[in-house]
């Protein structure tokens, strides 16, 4: 399959719009505006206009989103024991993808992540990065957001930063310019236009990038400093079949309250265990939101984000692989902000799970790829089962409840579903213990019985995702920062556990002030860290 991008639209280093980017002063990019709509509209449209059948734009068709209606309303109606699970297909195929999530976990908790193998580079061999943040009524944590950019550890001759603000958004751009910043960061303003989503902003950002690697980050970000360095080690080391590496997330406000604690439990387990897992396997990693490194050339072959789909990195993850690239796992952690109370947390999760809706009706009707390529079972055990399981979870528990409560002789049905809700809260426990430790964070027994509590609210936002998705499918649900009160600027992720899957550290390696860099020295003391 022929490049996405054509070669008119990719924003090379030599092209019109990196010279503007160039020529600009650090406080904006003077673009004459005839070009600003130009390339707005191919942020927007490009990918839709040049690849429908991997957009998000053409939406479900009436027979999809009927099937999909049907086969939900199915699935929560035998759940919750209104149909035997003997006489239903629908709920045999539903055990059977729970039967293979329980055997994920327990495969993923069993082998030792193998992070991606490193090539020691020499700062004058490092590649030239483009880091690019999009932001949004952040006016709050850029501060923050700039110290933690400030700490990465590498040549600021190979670094610069886009800072992606919407023209309308008056509050940030005054204090981003109010902060003077040198001369690697440009900021470049997003001409209005809809729809109104952060893959957009990333795809109109790209054109003003010159580097062979572009790092994304969002406004709350505190990354390890050596992150940026050890993705481009590992890109040296593989060939450019490699297009993106994906550092592990989890959340400097952990310690904050009891959400904050499940999901830095959800996260550990996804990024430290089952993600590692999917690269092992060789499977379509479905990516975060952040800390993506991409091969410059492979991320506009495949034609940048999609600007219709509310989980673009995710159907991203899937795109590469289905254009044949291959995407990888690093270990330094990025810290983010989690939401400290349920609204904004289900709003955030609506948005995840209404993408994934998006993307497996996206990549599910790419039936011309190979078999290879396509990656069906790959999808339905990732994304599938995930919007899956957190539709069928509070119905599944209510059943197994009431029965408990009522004290009825449990029947085959009632004895097989509380088997999987057993063995699905078991499994999920032990995975997010392993993920905890080998992110070398501290986990609480407590709050590893208390995840039970948590799952529900999973099915809630499963719902909305669905409303959303028939009502409002391109609406982005932003989530608010700079609430936390663990707002030190000071803190940053802390140094992975020494593995002896990594490669060794770089020699060459010094500080910016060109002092000896004990960072990359598996014994070194971590940086300080939030929580517990």
């Amino acid at each position: 399959m022929g490049d996405i991008m054509d070669d008119g639209q990719t924003g090379h280093p030599g092209s019109r719009a990196a010279a503007a980017a160039r020529r600009s002063d650090p406080h904006g990019v003077a673009t004459p505006d005839i070009l600003a709509r130009l390339w707005a509209s191919d942020a927007a449209e490009g990918l839709a206009r040049r690849a429908p059948d991997f957009s998000a734009r053409t939406g479900l068709s009436i027979s999809r989103r009927s099937a999909l209606i049907i086969a939900l309303c199915l699935l929560i109606l035998t759940t919750a024991g209104w149909a035997s699970w003997q006489v239903s297909l629908l709920t045999g195929l539903a055990g059977l993808l729970f039967a293979c999530l329980i055997g994920l976990r327990l495969l993923a908790c069993l082998l030792p992540p193998a992070w991606a193998r490193r090539r020691p580079l020499p700062p004058c061999a490092l590649p030239r990065v483009s880091v690019i943040i999009a932001l949004y009524r952040e006016r709050a944590v850029l501060p923050v957001l700039i110290s933690a950019l400030e700490a990465i550890d590498y040549p600021a001759d190979r670094l610069e930063i886009r800072l992606a603000l919407e023209a309308d958004d008056h509050e940030t751009i005054a204090a981003a310019r109010a902060l003077e910043l040198d001369h690697k960061y440009r900021i470049i303003l997003v001409p209005e236009g809809g729809p109104r989503t952060k893959p957009r902003a990333l795809n109109y950002a790209l054109r003003f990038c010159s580097g062979e690697i572009v790092t994304i980050h969002d406004a709350e970000d505190r990354p390890h400093p050596r992150q940026l360095r050890i993705a481009a080690e590992s890109f040296a080391a593989a060939g450019p079949e490699l297009a993106c590496l994906q550092a592990p997330l989890n959340w400097f406000n952990r310690g904050e309250c009891w959400l904050t604690r499940q999901f830095a439990l959800e996260y550990a387990a996804h990024f430290h265990a089952l993600l590692p897992l999917y690269a092992r396997l060789g499977w379509p990693l479905p990516l975060g939101g952040t800390s993506n490194h991409f091969r410059t050339a492979a991320l506009r072959r495949a034609g940048g984000w999609d600007a219709w789909n509310v989980t673009e990195d995710a159907d991203l993850g899937f795109r590469l692989h289905a254009l044949g690239y291959r995407c990888d796992v690093i270990a330094p952690l990025t810290l983010e902000e989690a939401p400290t109370r349920v609204w904004p947390w289900v709003c955030q999760r609506t948005r995840w799970l209404k993408g994934y809706a998006q993307t497996l009706a996206v990549h599910s009707r790419l039936a011309d790829l190979p078999p290879r390529r396509q990656n069906r079972f790959a999808l339905i055990l990732t994304l599938g089962a995930a919007l899956v399981s957190a539709l069928a979870h509070a119905p599944l528990a209510a059943t197994c409840l009431f029965a408990l409560c009522a004290g009825t002789d449990a029947n085959g049905t009632q004895l097989l579903y509380g088997g999987f809700l057993a063995a699905g809260y078991g499994t999920s426990a032990a995975t997010a213990a392993v993920g905890m430790r080998r992110a070398g964070l501290t986990v609480r027994r407590a709050d590893l019985l208390l995840m039970p509590l948590y799952w529900p609210l999973q099915s809630w936002a499963a719902v909305r995702a669905l409303y959303q998705l028939a009502t409002r499918p391109y609406f982005w649900d932003k989530t608010e920062h700079g609430i936390s009160t663990f707002t030190d600027p000071a803190c940053i992720s802390p140094s992975p556990p020494h593995s002896s899957s990594s490669a060794v550290a770089s020699q060459f390696s010094c500080s910016p002030a060109g002092a000896p860099d004990n960072r990359s020295d598996p014994n070194a003391a971590r940086a300080s860290s939030p929580g517990p």
